[in-house]
């Protein structure tokens, strides 16, 4: 818990004295309408000691907030103290069910807050006036409104008795943001604009921010309100999905907690579908409060005042200083290491210092290895960006390296053409200015098409560990849904998660995602259109690693594949690339006798069949306790034609076993 100041404590029993004293006086009134009771001295006394109490406040009670964010009257005012009092004075309970005539009838009435308060106006009763547009009271039977109790909401009550926290309808739905210790040059000027926006007193609107990644974004924001003496409370839009009563009703409690907890609302919309943005939009002018609206893209509006402010990601040089900054002046020492690392991986301004402490401790030991210390930074930063992929992917964790692989000399060369594209992406885009081009298409999309089992798989494998990292297969099945625009939603936070830059996505059997767009004839072909033109604009701008795999090439979209920048045809191996599959086939530690590779060679079938033949002969040498033979490979290829529904011909095994 946080300590509590001497001047807080102060406060609080100040105020409570002033609620004390101002229930006196009100509760003095009731018993006059009553004629129960009444004594004009006592009402003078009641006067001078509520007098007495707001001079000895250190700052505005706890009242006074409240009239102040929603513009009570004085009668608004003294009914809504009146109503609190009913909770915190069994005596005001006591005087209101004096004033009705019935001792049950222990509530406050907006007929007794007419008759028994000072400057009572008829217009206080209305559902757009204060008290109800804002939820300070509720009317219990809202058919009777002048004589059905009221009930001060519990929220208001605790602001009254001095209390502040956040509604409890709210508090699941909501984060409260707090200002990063530092800010990129570049996201300054958007924080400026958005304070400006919000210091125009004629409009303290709805402002939409647009970029990447979200965290910047939320930075801004914060950063913002931070600059205004503001919190900074985030909500997702679909969190507040619903009828539209409902919504209505949300957005007015998240004013309320807004104005009386000083905090600015950031609306963060996380759906691409259209009817999502619609809901994020009917939230934004719903509010009236500072408040953001984050988005990857600007939002369509019929009136984009003020104008979206784009948050550009922080610059190659601005990731740089952050880095050696938060690094110390040991940066100096890991030379390349970190231009790989500013390279590869998009991190937050809070990431990148929590990495950076990580390893600075080591890295400013006087002998330090900065080979090792490169290597943690490198994994610390792959980490760090590896949460967010789990549930729609399976990580795999890649084992295989260069000499695994068989592939013709010009498909290899194109694979070590892919690996050179995300190694020196920094340099070409950034340094060298491709970037400043257009923000579209910097990423590397590779097809890998050909036969199954041909190595397309574990080509993406060798690339993942030639680079370092992560290699994540897009798990279709979950991925894809019948229900309309659950399969974008999906994607997006793949695509989202995968933009920090410490994975590469393969989709296998991507034709099943990326098909042909077809002729709209309902509804369905429409969606499915709509899933497709999603995908194509997610992969062009995608700056990371997406490798698609495919054995039907021609299914594709014709738009999609004019976004890839590589297309690598795996052809099934020829003989003398069988044989070099068979070479690699065995472990070292396997136990293996007589195998003649050339002559294994024979067989036609593609690499993954060797390897799934390799496997079977070894557990049966195991069983007969004998090192992998000729004849064990025999039966294991027997074994896996008849699986494929293949004859076994006399050519493909002449000589095997003598």
């Amino acid at each position: 818990m946080h300590a509590v100041t001497g001047e807080a404590v102060d406060w609080s029993s100040a105020n409570q004295a002033y609620v004390t004293a101002a229930l006196r006086v009100l509760r003095l009134r009731v018993l006059q309408h009553a004629e129960s009771g009444y004594d004009e001295e006592k009402v003078a006394r009641a006067e001078r000691a509520r007098a007495a109490a707001a001079n000895a406040l250190p700052g505005p009670a706890g009242i006074d907030t409240v009239v102040q964010a929603f513009g009570l009257s004085t009668f608004e005012r003294d009914l809504l103290l009146l109503c609190a009092g009913v909770e915190m004075d069994t005596a005001v309970a006591d005087a209101c069910a004096a004033a009705h005539g019935d001792p049950t009838r222990r509530y406050v009435t907006f007929g007794l807050g007419l008759a028994a308060l000072s400057a009572p106006h008829w217009s206080a009763i209305t559902p757009a006036a204060p008290l109800r547009r804002w939820h300070l009271v509720e009317v219990v039977h809202t058919d009777t409104p002048t004589t059905s109790p009221l009930r001060v909401d519990e929220r208001v009550l605790h602001t009254l008795a001095g209390i502040s926290y956040l509604d409890q309808r709210v508090e699941p739905l909501a984060v409260l943001l707090h200002p990063p210790a530092a800010l990129p040059a570049s996201a300054h000027d958007a924080v400026r604009r958005v304070v400006a926006c919000w210091e125009q007193p004629s409009r303290r609107s709805t402002i939409q921010l647009h970029g990447r990644p979200t965290a910047d974004l939320l930075d801004v924001a914060a950063s913002a309100a931070h600059a205004l003496g503001l919190g900074a409370l985030r909500v997702r839009t679909s969190d507040l999905a619903g009828p539209a009563h409902e919504r209505q009703f949300l957005a007015r409690i998240l004013e309320r907690d807004a104005a009386l907890s000083g905090l600015a609302i950031v609306l963060e919309v996380d759906d691409v579908l259209p009817e999502g943005v619609r809901l994020a939009l009917d939230l934004a002018v719903r509010l009236d409060c500072p408040g953001v609206l984050t988005a990857r893209e600007p939002l369509a509006v019929a009136d984009p005042r003020p104008a979206p402010i784009q948050v550009r990601a922080p610059t190659a040089s601005e990731s740089r200083s952050l880095w050696e900054s938060s690094l110390g002046p040991g940066s100096r020492r890991l030379g390349g290491r970190l231009d790989r690392v500013i390279g590869q991986f998009e991190l937050d301004v809070d990431s990148i210092r929590t990495v950076a402490a990580q390893v600075r401790p080591v890295l400013d030991q006087e002998r330090a290895d900065t080979e090792a210390i490169g290597r943690q930074l490198w994994d610390d930063c792959r980490t760090r960006v590896r949460p967010a992929l789990d549930g729609l992917t399976q990580r795999i964790e890649p084992r295989a390296g260069w000499p695994d692989i068989v592939l013709p000399e010009p498909q290899l060369r194109t694979l070590h053409q892919i690996g050179l594209h995300v190694r020196h992406r920094l340099v070409v885009h950034e340094e060298w200015g491709f970037a400043a081009r257009s923000a579209r298409g910097l990423g590397t999309a590779a097809l890998f098409s050909g036969p199954s089992g041909t190595g397309k798989t574990l080509a993406a494998e060798v690339l993942a560990t030639d680079l370092g990292l992560d290699l994540y297969r897009v798990d279709l099945s979950q991925v894809v849904s019948k229900y309309i625009g659950e399969t974008e939603k999906n994607l997006r936070v793949v695509f989202d998660a995968a933009e920090g830059g410490g994975a590469v996505l393969l989709f296998d059997e991507a034709d099943a995602l990326f098909g042909r767009r077809s002729e709209v004839k309902d509804s369905h072909d429409r969606y499915a259109n709509i899933e497709v033109s999603y995908l194509l604009q997610r992969m062009e701008a995608y700056r990371g690693l997406a490798i698609l795999t495919t054995n039907l090439k021609n299914a594709l979209d014709p738009a999609f594949m004019r976004r890839l920048r590589f297309v690598v045809q795996f052809p099934f191996p020829e003989a003398a690339q069988r044989a070099e599959i068979w070479r690699h086939s065995f472990p070292g530690a396997t136990p293996t006798s007589g195998l003649d590779p050339r002559r294994l060679a024979s067989l036609t079938v593609s690499g993954g069949t060797i390897a799934n033949i390799a496997l079977l002969a070894a557990f049966l040498a195991a069983d007969a306790g004998e090192p992998v033979g000729m004849a064990h490979v025999l039966s294991a290829a027997r074994a896996e034609y008849a699986k494929l529904e293949r004859p076994l011909t006399d050519a493909e095994v002449r000589g095997w076993v003598g």
